[in-house]
């Protein structure tokens, strides 16, 4: 099984350099989005005077954990280290910030990694072909945003009860919009749509995150590096990297633990599902409102055989933390609890699906009984600027948010948090719950047996690891045919 098709098809190809060239795109290699601070300068210098959601080929370059909000230029890893006075635990956890990518959130990574590959390698022509995006929300907007700085025409697939800004935004961009029934956790909604789209739409291709391997790989390649550089920065003499926290949704994110676990092998991964809809913790289902973990299913690209637990967070309590955070009443609870002030105003950095991953790395430590010689990471995807009709809706819904509200969410949601709905996996409960990728794979979206146990194998992912400097390379031959600056 070919993870990643790198053969060429140089009719395609040709387009495909055409259109950059007329369009004075250059494309950025992994490694230059892992470590910015390699991109030759007058490109740097270039960037610097973008804004940073300008639909400018230029910001490409900003498709990294690097961008520096303040200056506009490249940094540090952006990240928030949480105090005990809002975890509980002497733990040191860790989230790296999604808002400071284009699109305010980091799966416009994922869809570069799926996108790219076939652009330089001419499996996707953008001189006639659309980019179809099915997504439960970021993805569809990072793979619109990436679509139209690299001149190609995009559709994003999502579900019609996602959140009123990502509709709004998509439409701006100028993406077709397909609204498919349901909520987050109705992803067979959005395979069906795809479905449809293959058979009555030759010129559409599909970047589906669950099994694009690009999406993985983005992962790996620049996530799991921007969490080992943050460690390296933080660590005492004799700490630990034992944690790394990630909500399924499509398993492009959970794929950083790969990286992690070569370089530290004792760390332990735990996913993150939605309690309503239980998929991994009992084989369940059911809807939920954790925007951005779309659900009811296995992922294609979710290396199963590297997690380690299974970690279900109740969706009330990321619904009563999205208040705590943004709310006025909220703000003033943390402060009476010894928040500091400049940690409260930086909690809106957090969207709901950043919640559930801070309330599930909070589980975790507390399983786990970890002590301050312990570093958790996670990943704050997006920001609550994504959820501000929400926040509105919440208060048309409960009343305005009280400091009696406040208290008792600090309690309930934060202090109270316990190590119900866990559980930690051995190698059979492993196999069992990639077992179930059958159901969805196999039986509807025309995948084979031989290609399912592929994936168990454990040189498999090894193997698709090291596509990654190959990749590199193509994206720069691609721009020297470009007649661009080679990168």
């Amino acid at each position: 099984m070919k993870a990643i098709d790198l053969s060429i098809d140089e009719e395609f190809r040709k387009r495909a350099v055409e259109r950059c060239r007329e369009l004075g795109i250059i494309i950025p290699t992994f490694s230059q989005q892992r470590n910015p601070e390699t991109v030759p300068a007058e490109i740097r210098e270039r960037v610097r005077g973008c804004g940073l959601w300008d639909v400018n080929p230029l910001n490409l370059f900003r498709i990294t954990w690097k961008n520096d909000p303040e200056s506009g230029e490249f940094g540090k890893v952006n990240y928030l280290v949480f105090p005990e006075s809002i975890t509980g635990v002497s733990a040191r956890i860790v989230g790296l910030v999604g808002k400071y990518f284009p699109t305010g959130a980091h799966k416009v990574g994922a869809a570069f990694g799926c996108l790219v590959p076939r652009l330089v390698t001419g499996h996707f022509d953008p001189t006639s072909h659309r980019a179809v995006w099915p997504s439960t929300g970021n993805y569809c907007r990072g793979g619109a945003f990436d679509s139209k700085l690299l001149g190609c025409q995009a559709v994003a697939i999502l579900p019609e009860e996602m959140s009123r800004e990502r509709f709004e935004w998509l439409e701006e961009i100028g993406a077709e919009v397909i609204a498919t029934p349901g909520c987050e956790s109705n992803v067979k909604e959005i395979y069906d749509k795809c479905w449809e789209i293959r058979k009555t739409r030759p010129d559409c291709i599909i970047f589906n995150q669950f099994d694009e391997f690009g999406n993985h790989l983005w992962h790996y390649g620049v996530t799991g590096e921007a969490i080992l550089e943050v460690y390296e920065d933080l660590r005492n003499e004799h700490d630990r990297l034992s944690g790394f926290i990630s909500a399924t949704g499509s398993a492009g994110t959970i794929g950083a633990g790969d990286r992690l676990k070569e370089k530290h092998p004792q760390l332990k991964i735990a996913a993150a599902e939605a309690l309503q809809c239980p998929t991994l913790l009992w084989n369940g289902f059911g809807g939920h409102r954790i925007e951005g973990i779309g659900d009811k299913h296995v992922p294609w690209i979710h290396n199963v055989r590297n997690t380690d637990m299974i970690i279900a967070v109740d969706d009330e309590i990321t619904i009563s933390l999205l208040r705590l955070f943004n709310e006025d009443e909220g703000k003033e609870r943390l402060r009476k609890e010894g928040v500091p002030e400049a940690f409260v105003e930086a909690l809106p950095l957090l969207g709901i699906s950043g919640i559930c991953n801070l309330v599930a790395s909070i589980k975790f430590a507390k399983y786990y009984e970890l002590g301050a010689r312990d570093t958790v990471f996670t990943i704050l995807t997006d920001s609550s600027d994504l959820y501000r009709s929400r926040l509105r809706e919440l208060r048309e819904e409960r009343g305005e948010y009280s400091a009696d509200d406040a208290a008792k969410d600090y309690a309930r949601c934060l202090q109270g948090l316990g190590i119900d709905y866990q559980r930690e996996l051995g190698y059979y409960d492993r196999k069992a719950i990639h077992n179930l990728k059958y159901y969805t794979w196999v039986e509807q979206q025309g995948k084979s047996v031989e290609e399912l146990n592929e994936l168990w194998r454990e040189e498999f992912w090894g193997e698709l690891h090291t596509l990654l400097p190959e990749l590199d390379r193509l994206i720069e031959e691609f721009n020297r045919d470009v007649n661009a600056q080679s990168v």
